[in-house]
């Protein structure tokens, strides 16, 4: 199946042509195009993402990517005619804005070209970016690698699932609060730091002492599988108000450490506690930081597990994802209404 595809729930946009193949039982995935224009330097200015500007600055960037995704006008038509499906962001987490800017776009597009068009779950691209080709794999043996612990972790989301197999996958604990990539913006902001947040505070603690300041690990010893990560968030906010000239990469490098170490400690509880597990599975925005992939990587190790995160290309928004999460869709018979869900549930 040759697809293509679009994201725009956030600030991103993104298209990709990817050619998908194997089904569920050796599912693999030929990335022919893979394009992200990015709204950094936009929103930078005002410390986050302005829905509205982020929707006008989709629509200015679509029709750009189209044409480097068709950019050579004697082989478009030849190229359409492979192409199978046309799919598109609609279940977020994301900006309602944003995703109908995509939605619009591709439903004008599905039209002129007499193209079968669905809508796809942004959270279900991620669940499955795992299975893309990485710069050491084609994929992944998925008979050896399932059943599986996912932690997919974001500036939107926050769960761990126990995936079975690629048709079944279920909910084991997810944050009672601030998703973790939002309690990193939020800290990043207290700290004076740049948009986007995340990224900058890992920099910053990469200079810093994880251990110069013990802020709380909430939830970490407490049965079950949940987050939470506004307490730790609000710890950080009353250090600084009561510590006006202390050292802040030292209050990244720690607040960082606390963050990990609980979303490491429950990914392991789940890893002793579920049945069958192969493997621990990292995805998600906040998948990209380089202490909870080799942290998270030792202890899938120590625990005789196999880990699989994606390239960091493939962590960010990108469309690659939700090819295939629109691949297994197809093969599942689901499919996701054109219609902008910001805040589904997975």
């Amino acid at each position: 199946m040759r697809i293509l595809a679009i994201e725009t729930s956030c600030d991103e946009t993104a298209m990709a042509l990817v050619e998908a193949s194997g089904g569920f039982k050796a599912p693999k995935f030929k990335i022919v195009k893979n394009l992200v224009s990015s709204q950094i330097e936009i929103h930078r200015p005002f410390g986050g993402v302005v829905p509205n500007i982020a929707k006008r600055e989709h629509e200015k960037n679509l029709p750009i990517l189209l044409g480097q995704i068709f950019n050579n006008p004697k082989t478009e038509q030849k190229l359409w005619k492979k192409i199978d499906l046309i799919v598109v962001t609609a279940s977020g987490p994301g900006l309602e804005p944003a995703l109908w800017a995509g939605i619009g776009f591709v439903k004008k597009l599905a039209k002129e070209k007499r193209k079968p068009v669905v809508g796809a779950s942004h959270l279900e691209g991620h669940l499955y970016s795992f299975l893309l080709p990485t710069k050491k794999t084609t994929g992944v043996n998925v008979k050896t690698a399932l059943p599986a612990v996912t932690l997919s972790v974001s500036g939107g989301h926050t769960f761990l699932i126990y995936m079975k197999t690629l048709k079944e996958w279920k909910k084991i604990g997810e944050t009672r609060d601030d998703a973790v990539g939002e309690a990193f913006d939020k800290v990043a902001r207290m700290l004076g730091l740049p948009y986007p947040g995340g990224p900058e505070l890992e920099r910053l603690a990469s200079l810093g002492n994880p251990n110069a300041i013990r802020f709380p690990r909430p939830m970490i010893n407490k049965k079950g599988f949940d987050f939470s990560f506004s307490g730790l968030k609000t710890s950080v906010l009353y250090y600084l108000r009561d510590n006006p000239k202390v050292n802040k990469a030292d209050v990244a490098a720690s607040f960082q450490q606390a963050a990990i170490d609980t979303l490491v400690k429950k990914t392991i509880d789940a890893s002793k506690t579920l049945p069958g597990i192969r493997s621990m599975v990292l995805c998600g925005g906040v998948a990209a930081n380089k202490l909870l992939r080799k942290t998270l990587a030792k202890e899938a190790k120590a625990l005789g597990l196999k880990f699989f995160v994606p390239d960091f290309k493939y962590n960010t928004d990108n469309a690659t994802m939700i090819a295939a999460a629109a691949y297994f869709g197809t093969l599942r018979n689901k499919k996701y209404r054109l219609v902008a869900r910001g805040n589904p549930n997975i």
